[in-house]
């Protein structure tokens, strides 16, 4: 089979749909690339950009190709091309995500567990959101230490403020506190750590990828779109997970092994993520698009004195 030029962009599954970026997602969120070292990674990036230039080696396989353009997709950043940061990736959401809010769960009892946890689960969420930003719109040292900061106070002003209010509470709504922390965080880690696009808006391209213009209402609705993927990511295991304990809880081979709640917790939340990630990535199109009609003024009129008509969406990377 001639591989010269085989189109290794062209998404293998249908992106408009919900179906076709689920499968999409399952696949480059595999927990499993993330423990492959950087020299295959390298070598699977080589690979991609060698049959970009119609120059497939001799005997590679179809199935080569796609395992490659899977490796490429989850390690290396859509935008740069340049590989990103271990914790950062989707594809380290399910062990990171598992390990710190699987403690978030079992240890919201006392203020200095609450604060701690939280400050680790946010320090987490701020290398997640700044790797998987997008990588047009640069963003200062001193922007990120001022969302980091911003995001993390949110949080911990949240988790203890509601800690200390439901004391009296039933006990179940004491432990949906780390989900309330973890929601009320999201909608101000993410904006600011990508605050630059909000300030100077994104960039929009045409269907073939032709550079436009930036646009801050495009920037607004791919991050609006983000902060949901994420609260719906955490929202499953976070929710239903203290349920399933507090009513475990009851039984008394649970109480025999109260030490293994942690490590029960962090398993549970494993199997929620498993799904919740690529399914929360999943909500909406990554290459996000807008009517041109809904654009700024400006950058309206410039495009239709352009091209008239002829283009009436433009597209741009949300970002995950």
């Amino acid at each position: 089979m001639d591989l010269s030029k085989f189109d290794i962009d062209a998404p293998r599954w249908d992106q408009s749909t919900f179906t076709g970026r689920l499968k999409h997602f399952f696949n480059i969120t595999d927990p499993r690339t993330a423990l492959l070292p950087d020299a295959q990674l390298d070598q699977a990036k080589a690979l991609v950009y060698s049959c970009r230039a119609g120059s497939v080696p001799p005997g590679t396989t179809v199935e080569q190709l796609h395992y490659a353009k899977k490796l490429y997709d989850s390690a290396f950043h859509p935008d740069t091309g340049e590989r990103m940061n271990l914790i950062g990736r989707m594809s380290f959401q399910v062990p990171g995500g598992m390990a710190i809010t699987g403690c978030m769960l079992q240890f919201y009892r006392t203020v200095p567990a609450v604060v701690f946890w939280q400050w680790v689960n946010q320090s987490f969420n701020a290398l997640v959101n700044y790797t998987n930003r997008n990588a047009a719109s640069p963003i200062t040292p001193k922007q990120i230490g001022v969302a980091y900061f911003t995001a993390t106070s949110t949080a911990l002003a949240t988790a203890v403020g509601l800690n200390l209010y439901t004391k009296k509470a039933p006990p179940l709504v004491a432990r949906w506190v780390p989900f309330a922390a973890v929601a009320s965080a999201n909608c101000v880690n993410i904006p600011m750590m990508r605050q630059q696009e909000i300030l100077n808006g994104i960039a929009v391209v045409d269907e073939n990828d032709n550079k436009l213009g930036h646009s801050k209402r495009a920037a607004v609705k791919g991050i609006t779109q983000v902060v949901i993927s994420r609260i719906a990511m955490a929202a499953p295991g976070m929710i239903v997970l203290p349920i399933i304990m507090q009513r475990l809880e009851k039984y008394r081979f649970m109480q025999r092994i109260t030490f293994l709640h942690g490590p029960l917790q962090v398993m549970m939340v494993g199997v929620f993520l498993i799904f919740m990630v690529p399914a929360a990535c999943s909500l909406f199109p990554q290459r996000c698009s807008m009517a041109v009609s809904n654009l700024e003024p400006e950058l309206r009129d410039s495009i239709r004195a352009r091209y008239g008509d002829g283009i009436r969406c433009v597209y741009f990377n949300k970002g995950l």
